[in-house]
C-alpha cells in the first residue's frame, strides 16, 4: 500500500525484474525442451536407418518395392498384405516410383516432420485461456511425447501413413478457415481410414453442420472416385472384406486394440461375435459422442477430439498399434479434485502409449486379459469412463490442495539441497502409486538382466574374477565364513529348510507390507521411505552394471552347496548365466540384504513400541544368515547391501530435509506445553 500510495517505481522496478527474470528461465527451459525433443527425433531416425534394409520400413517395402502390392497388375488385396482403403492404394500408385527412390531418409524425415506439425497443433489446441507457460512450453512437450510414443515409433519403423489421417482431423479441426474447408479435410482422413467419419456427428451435434456435410461428401466423392478407377480393389475392400476387416493379419492378433480383436482374443467368433461387437461399438460410439459434445462446448475441442478418436479405436474392425495415437491426446483432460490425484490419469496415458504392456502389468496368467488389451481399455476409459472436469467445475483451475509439513531447521546449513521438494503430509493415489512402484521395478529389472558384463562367456570368466577379488579380500579382513556357515547348516535339515524358505520368500513380502502398512497409517512416513528405497535400488543397479559378481554357490573350486537351487552342474559352459527370471551375477551390493535392512531401520523409526522395533531388526540379521548360509551371497555382499541403504536414507535426508513425521511431532509436542508464566499473569 505505501508504494501505491507513494513512488511506484521501486515495486515497478523489483516486479519487471522479477517478471524478467521468470521469462528468461522459462526460455531456457524451452530451449532445453526443444533439444530434448531434437534428440529423440535423432535416434528415431538414427534407429530406422542404421536397420538393415528388408528389416526397416517392412510395410512401405511391401507395398512400393520391386515386387510390392502396387506394382501387381490384379487386386491390391490379393495377398492381404496392404491394409489401406482403396483410395490410398489410388494417392500411393503414382508415387510408387518417386516412393522407391525416397525409402529411407526421404520418407523417415517426411514422417518426422508430420509429427512436429502433429505435436505443433496439438499445442496450440490447448483450452483457452493458456498460461504463458503452458504457452511456451507446450509445442516441445508434446513433439517429445510423440516421438516417445509407440504409435509413432511403429510408424516410423513400419513406414506407415496412419499419422497423415490424425493430422488431417486436427488441421480439420483447429487451423482451417472455413467449415467447408474443415470438413474437407477430416472427409479426407476418413477416405484414408473410414471410421473417421464419427467426426461427422460430432461435428452435427456442436453446431457445425456445413462441416459435417462437407466430410461426408468429401468422403463419398473420393470413395468414388477410387471406386471408378480400381472397381475390382473397391469391391474387394468394401464388400469381401467388410471395410478392411481380414487385411494385414489376424484379427485376434494382439496389436489389433479394438472391440472386435479382444472379443476374438476372449474365444468368441462367429454370429455371436459380430452381433456382440455390433452391439458394444454402437453403445461406446453414443455414449463417447454424448461426451465428445459436452466437452466440446464446455471449450475443450481438444480432448473432445480425443475423446472421439479412441471411440474410433474400439469401433474399428482392425485398430493396430500405429493407428492408437487418438489416446495420447486425451492426456489434456483433468481428472481427480484432489491436486495429488490430477496426475494418475496423464501419467497412466504416457506409460500406456510409451511401454509395453508387459511392463505395466506382472507376468501373471489371471491378467493377460488385461494386459494383452491395455491400450483398448485407456481408449474405452477415455471416451467413456474418466469423469473429465468441465471448466465450470471449481476445481479445474483450483484443486483440493495438497498439506505440506512446515520446514523445520535441519543438522546442516544447506539441507535440503532441493526446497520445492516438500514434506507432503497427505496420502498419495493408490493408482498412481501401484503404477509407479510397477514400471520402477519391471525397469529394474531389465537393467539387472542385462548387466551380465558382456556375454555368457566374458560375463562368467569376469563374475568368477570379481568373486576371486572378494574372496582374496574377506581373507584379508578374516571374514570368510561362507563355507563353514554353509557346510554347518547343510548338516542340520530343519535348520537349512528355514533358510532356505527365508531367503525365497522374505525377499518381497516384507518390504511390501511395509510399504502397504506405512501407506495405509503413516502417508507422511510413506513418501520418505518409499524415496530412500528407490535410491538405494537404483545405487544398486550401479553396482550391477560396473561389477558383475560370482555368488560363491557359482564359484567352481569353492565346494560351496547351494542349498536353494540345487547342485550346479560347471561343467555346462552357460551355468549361471543369464535366465530368463534374474541375472545371477547381480550379487553385489545384495539387495536381499539392503532391503531387508531398510526395512529395519525403518521399523525402528517408525514402530512406537520396543518390541516392534527389536522385532523388525531381527528380519536383516536373519536375512543375512540366510544369504550366507544357502551360499547366495558373500559377506562383504550384505555390507554393499548396507551402503547403498545408508547413501539412499542420506540422498533423501539431503535432497528433502527432516522427514514429515518429524515436524508433525514437534508441533504435537509444542501445542501441548502450557503456556508461559507471564503469558498468564494478568497485565
Amino acid at each position: 500500500m505505501a508504494n501505491a500510495e507513494h513512488s511506484g517505481r521501486p515495486a515497478e522496478i523489483l516486479g519487471a525484474t522479477a517478471v524478467g527474470g521468470t521469462q528468461a528461465r522459462l526460455r531456457a527451459v524451452r530451449l532445453v525442451l526443444w533439444l530434448v525433443a531434437a534428440v529423440l527425433a535423432v535416434r528415431q531416425v538414427a534407429v530406422v536407418l542404421t536397420t538393415p534394409r528388408g528389416e526397416r520400413l517392412t510395410d512401405l517395402e511391401t507395398w512400393l518395392g520391386p515386387q510390392g502390392v502396387l506394382h501387381v497388375s490384379g487386386s491390391l488385396y490379393d495377398s492381404t498384405r496392404f491394409t489401406g482403403t482403396p483410395f490410398g492404394g489410388l494417392v500411393l500408385k503414382p508415387l510408387t516410383r518417386s516412393a522407391e527412390q525416397a525409402l529411407g531418409w526421404g520418407w523417415t524425415f517426411g514422417s518426422l516432420l508430420l509429427v512436429v506439425a502433429l505435436g505443433l497443433v496439438a499445442a496450440r489446441a490447448l483450452p483457452r485461456p493458456v498460461g504463458r507457460r503452458t504457452a511456451l512450453l507446450a509445442a516441445p512437450v508434446a513433439v517429445s511425447l510423440l516421438m516417445l510414443s509407440l504409435p509413432v515409433r511403429n510408424a516410423l519403423w513400419l513406414g506407415q501413413t496412419s499419422i497423415i489421417p490424425v493430422l488431417l482431423v486436427l488441421l480439420g479441426c483447429f487451423v482451417a478457415h472455413g467449415q467447408r474447408v474443415s470438413g474437407a479435410l477430416i472427409g479426407l482422413a476418413a477416405a484414408f481410414q473410414p471410421t473417421l467419419l464419427l467426426f461427422a456427428p460430432l461435428l452435427w451435434l456442436t453446431g457445425r453442420r456445413r462441416a459435417a456435410v462437407s466430410t461426408g461428401v468429401t468422403f463419398a466423392a473420393l470413395t468414388g472416385l477410387a471406386w471408378a478407377a480400381m472397381p475390382r480393389d473397391s469391391y474387394t475392400y468394401w464388400v469381401h472384406h467388410m471395410a478392411g476387416v481380414g487385411l494385414g493379419g489376424p484379427a485376434d492378433d494382439l496389436a489389433n486394440q479394438s472391440l472386435h480383436g479382444a472379443l476374438l482374443r476372449l474365444g468368441l467368433h462367429g454370429p455371436l461375435e459380430i452381433g456382440l461387437f455390433l452391439l458394444l461399438a454402437a453403445a461406446v460410439a453414443v455414449l463417447a459422442l454424448r461426451r465428445a459434445v459436452r466437452y466440446a462446448r464446455d471449450g475443450q475441442l481438444l480432448l473432445a477430439v480425443g475423446i472421439t478418436g479412441c471411440a474410433v479405436i474400439a469401433v474399428s474392425p482392425t485398430a493396430w498399434q500405429h493407428q492408437l495415437l487418438w489416446v495420447l491426446l486425451t492426456v489434456v483432460g483433468r481428472a481427480g479434485r484432489r491436486a495429488s490425484d490430477r496426475p494418475v490419469w496423464p501419467v497412466a496415458v504416457i506409460l500406456v502409449m510409451t511401454l509395453p504392456a508387459r511392463m505395466l502389468l506382472p507376468n501373471m496368467a489371471f491378467l493377460y486379459p488385461v494386459r494383452d488389451n491395455i491400450v483398448l481399455l485407456a481408449a474405452l476409459a477415455a471416451a467413456i469412463g474418466v469423469p473429465f472436469l468441465t471448466r465450470t467445475s471449481p476445481h479445474y483451475r483450483s484443486p483440493v490442495p495438497t498439506r505440506y509439513a512446515d520446514p523445520v531447521p535441519a543438522r546442516f546449513r544447506r539441507v535440503p539441497l532441493v526446497p520445492f521438494l516438500r514434506r507432503v503430509l497427505t496420502r498419495p493415489n493408490l493408482l498412481l502409486e501401484l503404477l509407479l512402484i510397477r514400471v520402477t521395478y519391471a525397469a529394474y529389472a531389465k537393467v539387472r538382466l542385462a548387466a551380465t558384463g558382456g556375454s555368457n562367456s566374458a560375463g562368467r570368466a569376469r563374475a568368477e574374477e570379481h568373486g576371486r577379488q572378494i574372496l582374496d579380500l574377506e581373507r584379508l579382513l578374516h571374514l570368510d565364513i561362507e563355507y563353514a556357515v554353509n557346510h554347518a547348516v547343510v548338516k542340520i535339515g530343519w535348520l537349512r529348510e528355514f533358510f532356505d524358505f527365508y531367503y525365497t520368500s522374505f525377499h518381497f513380502a516384507v518390504p511390501l507390507t511395509v510399504l502397504g502398512l506405512l501407506y495405509w497409517r503413516r502417508p507422511a512416513d510413506y513418501r520418505w521411505a518409499r524415496t530412500s528405497l528407490g535410491f538405494a535400488t537404483l545405487l544398486a543397479l550401479v553396482g550391477f552394471w560396473l561389477y558383475p559378481l560370482a555368488p560363491p554357490r557359482l564359484m567352481p573350486t569353492l565346494g560351496i552347496i547351494d542349498t536353494v537351487h540345487g547342485v550346479q552342474d560347471f561343467t555346462k559352459p552357460d551355468y549361471g548365466t543369464l535366465t530368463h527370471l534374474t541375472n545371477q551375477y547381480a550379487a553385489m551390493p545384495s539387495l536381499h540384504f539392503g532391503w531387508s535392512l531398510w526395512c529395519g531401520v525403518v521399523i525402528a523409526i517408525v514402530a512406537p513400541r520396543m518390541w516392534m522395533k527389536a522385532l523388525g531388526l531381527l528380519h536383516p540379521l536373519f536375512t543375512c544368515a540366510a544369504i550366507v548360509a544357502t551360499g547366495n551371497h558373500w559377506i562383504l555382499d550384505a555390507a554393499g547391501g548396507a551402503v547403498v541403504v545408508g547413501a539412499g536414507l542420506a540422498l533423501t535426508y539431503l535432497l528433502q530435509g527432516p522427514r514429515a513425521r518429524t515436524v508433525t511431532a514437534a508441533a504435537e509436542v509444542s501445542s501441548e506445553r502450557p503456556a508461559p508464566e507471564k503469558d498468564r499473569t494478568p497485565s
